[in-house]
């Protein structure tokens, strides 16, 4: 199996200079993935160095948008057994890489960053939410993306995953359904709760507080009262005496 995937053309192929020719590769990668149910670590890490620079080597807005997404639909492509280890390829690669992208890239990759995200989020409801799947996955994003103090995770990565959480739990339907909301948001805010508790990096505990704080989520919304009250405090009434 090892070397499979170092004999197959498309690898070099996704960091190509021209587009059709990564086009092809990542089409032929999808159908690789889909046929193969298990792939060792370093392979995945080797296929996602061609990944990185596949977005790396992509211009233009669109073009960006739309790989960010094909890239983050291979999620559903790759067998079950391969998901978790895919995943973790993936934010192992970023974790290594992040400190390299300059600024002018860093916007698309901020973007894929949180279609993988939301990759995880939208596996774990096609699974029904099954609560081994959810502690499974809550388990990957604390051990790199949401590590309370590895020293090695850039803090540009911890931010960035900290300031999307939310949004992505909103996109999958999550804070709408009020039947899922109680324990199983408990388990799926905890990378968000250790950060806000146990990092040794104040701004970061303070960006995971304010994120727990998101009126979006239950027991956060104020009252229509608590506005009212609100705004009567912030009018100007002139000098305290």
């Amino acid at each position: 199996m090892a070397s499979d995937i170092q004999q197959t053309p498309f690898v070099k192929e996704l960091a190509a200079n021209d587009r059709p020719t990564r086009d092809k590769a990542l089409q032929s990668l999808r159908t690789f993935l889909s046929g193969r149910r298990e792939l060792p670590a370093l392979e995945l890490l080797k296929l996602w160095k061609g990944l990185f620079y596949c977005m790396w080597m992509s211009d233009r807005p669109r073009t960006q948008q739309a790989l960010a997404n094909e890239l983050a639909d291979l999620v559903s492509i790759v067998p079950q057994p391969t998901v978790i280890p895919f995943l973790r390829a993936y934010w192992q690669t970023m974790q290594r890489e992040w400190t390299n992208i300059d600024v002018l890239r860093m916007e698309k990759f901020l973007l894929l960053t949180r279609r993988y995200l939301g990759a995880t989020f939208q596996v774990l409801k096609r699974g029904d939410w099954e609560e081994a799947l959810v502690r499974e996955h809550m388990d990957l994003l604390m051990e790199i993306p949401c590590n309370v103090d590895n020293i090695r995770i850039p803090n540009g990565m911890r931010f960035h995953v900290i300031d999307i959480y939310v949004d992505e739990l909103e996109r999958v339907g999550l804070l709408e359904d009020e039947d899922r909301k109680d324990g199983l948001l408990d388990t799926l805010l905890e990378p968000l709760r250790r950060l806000a508790k146990e990092s040794p990096t104040k701004p970061v505990r303070t960006k995971a507080k304010e994120q727990l704080q998101d009126e979006r989520l239950p027991g956060n919304k104020k009252t229509e009262e608590e506005e009212q009250s609100k705004g009567d405090d912030d009018q100007w009434g002139g000098f305290d005496d």
